[in-house]
């Protein structure tokens, strides 16, 4: 479904990623672990295609397309779909209108979702995250996730700024999604991987992966050690390529 080949990232003059090669199968949900500034939002922004995200180098395929150099919007229209950490607030546009542009008259799919994550019908009469919780800005871009119903979701800190009680709803609603989806979800705590049946995990260090493997192991190790841990598995690993370099 996505295939990531040696990307090279720059914003604002920075290297952010580097030589960074990922490859998600269609119907699996790979989770990126990673401490503040490794590159993980600068990697979902750049399969999205945002312009201030420079590809130096590398290739991104979805759907065996090169979309490198496509907007996004084209992007979009193949089946890209997004939960930003912090998304914006617009007064003046309410969340139902949002819904019904992606559900269009399914008065139906409208109220599967609401009863899936237990809300009031009062919460879709309010503006677009103006004045909204933590828990239910989460909650605006599930439902707007859940409506557009991409085939590819880009999943940033569902878990950022929500309580155990949203965390639990949220957790368990968005694993029925990605049960019939793919995708790629950030997660600096862990915490919704309490409710996630992940395939996969990756940890980026410095902008590139620095190891890949089993989910839960990956975050129990991390719990334990920290990204230090990490660190030193990039540096074995560079050590390795330097020697078999050498060796040739």
């Amino acid at each position: 479904m996505l295939r990531v080949e040696d990307l090279t990232v720059e914003t604002t003059g920075k290297t952010i990623i580097k030589d960074l090669t990922l490859e998600v199968p269609k119907g699996e949900t790979h989770v990126l672990f990673g401490p503040n500034g490794s590159g993980k939002s600068t990697l979902i922004k750049t399969i999205l295609g945002f312009s201030n995200y420079k590809v130096v180098k590398g290739r991104i395929y979805f759907k065996e397309k090169d979309i490198t150099d496509m907007p996004i919007n084209e992007r979009v229209k193949l089946g890209m779909g997004v939960v930003f950490q912090s998304p914006p607030a617009l007064r003046g546009v309410k969340l139902k209108d949002i819904l019904n542009s992606f559900l269009g008259q399914s008065r139906d799919g409208l109220e599967n979702l609401i009863r899936a994550l237990s809300l009031k019908h009062e919460f879709l009469d309010r503006d677009l995250n103006v004045d909204f919780s933590g828990g239910e800005v989460k909650l605006s871009e599930m439902l707007q996730l859940f409506a557009q119903r991409p085939d590819f979701a880009l999943i940033d800190e569902p878990d950022s700024g929500v309580d155990v009680e949203n965390l639990e709803r949220i957790g368990k609603v968005l694993n029925n999604y990605l049960a019939e989806s793919t995708g790629i979800l950030i997660t600096h705590t862990g915490y919704i991987l309490r409710y996630l049946n992940v395939s996969k995990g990756h940890v980026i260090i410095n902008g590139t992966i620095a190891c890949s493997g089993n989910p839960l192991s990956i975050l129990t190790q991390i719990l334990h050690e920290g990204y230090g841990w990490c660190e030193k598995c990039l540096l074995m690993g560079k050590r390795e390529l330097h020697e078999r370099i050498a060796g040739r």
